[in-house]
């Protein structure tokens, strides 16, 4: 029956063309990472033979015509990388806010603090136009919705991505509906409404929200609507890579020793490593000479996939998520045992913080970098202080760690531990006898 329905929606591709231009775009398939078959670039998500995850699948022989000085002539945001991606080769048909080209920041003092001898890098996407590294996904996703005919623009989030598919949205003049979970941050939630889309707040955990949308996506109400990381999640997760590709431009054309990488579904992860491998495939970079090695970071309120690695398994037991790291909190993540593989494969580690490590790694990263990082990067930080103490990670090597969101959207985390060091009266004797004189 999935073999017969897989043909039935493989000639309905057929009879209506994807809106994605093969002459100009490198993708040339969907593929399923679990079993390797093959679909039409359309909205489609999972396979119909074994239920797997489908990725983008590339012409390695158009990849291979990219450059670096035909990247590095390009505009000053992702789609520099437009060569690389599935969608949006036309400007005119991009759905974007044009983020990218985030800072890399070069983090001595927090080496020091840490340990750390060799070169420590932050990569800082919080500069995103809505703070966060969701704006790559949002901006690949829609635009390839877009190009597969899509007329309304939907996700399911824990809140950064609810910012994201608003805004773009809204630059679009598209109609949205965000769906979230009801106990999120108030600093996400008006940093979606402000955009004007239709925000709906569900009794119940993301994943919740995520089985909702999943079955949303089945209705004929919805059947013009693109969920960025449901029917097309192919092309979202996509987005992600342009992270990768980043940094290895910016540290002049090389892949870093070692990265560290928050884990939510996990597919951040594992698409910062595929755009590592894709770069070394075509050319463009050389491998280290031991390669590079991958590590994850969860915070111990929603932790599936370190347990699993821990435990020396491939089962991944959902959980319920707990904690203040709630951009992280998916208890049944999608990508789990991808990001599992690409750990043991680099030999890497991953590892979780709890509540107050988190706190703590927030005001350490700001203290010695001034990076403000949401809990997510405090999570990030946090773990990589764990993998230096425990001796997983090299402290002479090259390291990057990557902070996916802005602080100023998380600020109850550490609200209650920071605010004036002195309150005086407004006089040069109140200075003086506070000591601010020295």
């Amino acid at each position: 029956m999935r073999g017969k329905m897989r043909g039935i929606i493989a000639m309905t591709s057929a009879l209506a063309p994807s809106g994605i231009d093969t002459t100009v775009s490198p993708a040339r398939a969907l593929v399923c990472r679990a079993c390797s078959a093959r679909y039409p670039l359309a909205a489609q998500h999972a396979c119909y033979e074994c239920f797997g995850p489908l990725e983008v699948d590339y012409d390695t022989a158009a990849l291979a015509t990219v450059t670096r000085e035909q990247i590095e002539a390009g505009p000053q945001n992702l789609w520099r990388y437009a060569a690389l991606l599935p969608a949006g080769q036309d400007p005119s048909g991009r759905v974007t806010l044009d983020p990218g080209l985030t800072p890399l920041v070069a983090a001595p003092h927090l080496a020091t603090e840490l340990g750390i001898t060799g070169p420590l890098w932050v990569k800082d996407d919080s500069a995103n136009p809505t703070h966060s590294f969701k704006d790559r996904v949002v901006s690949v996703a829609l635009t390839a919705a877009q190009a597969l005919g899509f007329t309304r623009f939907a996700c399911a989030s824990t809140g950064n991505l609810a910012n994201s598919v608003a805004a773009h949205a809204a630059r679009a003049g598209v109609p949205s509906v965000v769906f979230i979970p009801g106990d999120l941050e108030q600093g996400k939630v008006v940093t979606t409404a402000v955009y004007g889309g239709e925000l709906v707040a569900i009794d119940g955990s993301y994943d919740d929200v995520n089985r909702l949308c999943g079955e949303l996506v089945e209705t004929d109400e919805f059947e013009d609507t693109a969920f960025v990381n449901v029917n097309v999640r192919p092309y979202y997760a996509e987005g992600s890579k342009t992270l990768g590709y980043e940094v290895a431009e910016q540290l002049g054309w090389r892949i870093p020793a070692q990265v560290v990488i928050p884990m939510a579904s996990g597919e951040l992860l594992t698409k910062i490593d595929k755009a590592f491998a894709e770069l070394v495939e075509i050319g463009l970079v050389e491998a280290p000479a031991d390669g590079w090695k991958v590590f994850g970071a969860q915070s111990l309120g929603c932790n599936p996939i370190a347990t699993a690695l821990h435990g020396g398994t491939d089962t991944i037991t959902p959980v319920k998520p707990t904690g203040i790291a709630k951009s992280l909190n998916i208890g049944d993540p999608a990508a789990g045992l991808y990001a599992l593989e690409a750990v043991r494969r680099t030999g890497g580690w991953m590892d979780h913080a709890d509540d107050d490590e988190i706190r703590a790694a927030i005001r350490l990263l700001a203290r010695t970098a001034g990076v403000f990082a949401e809990t997510a990067g405090g999570v990030t930080v946090a773990v990589l202080r764990k993998l230096v103490e425990s001796g997983r990670l090299d402290p002479t090597a090259e390291t990057v760690v990557f902070n996916t969101g802005e602080g100023l959207k998380t600020l109850d985390a550490v609200a209650g531990q920071v605010g004036p060091t002195h309150r005086i009266k407004p006089s040069l004797r109140a200075a003086r006898d506070a000591g601010l004189l020295g």
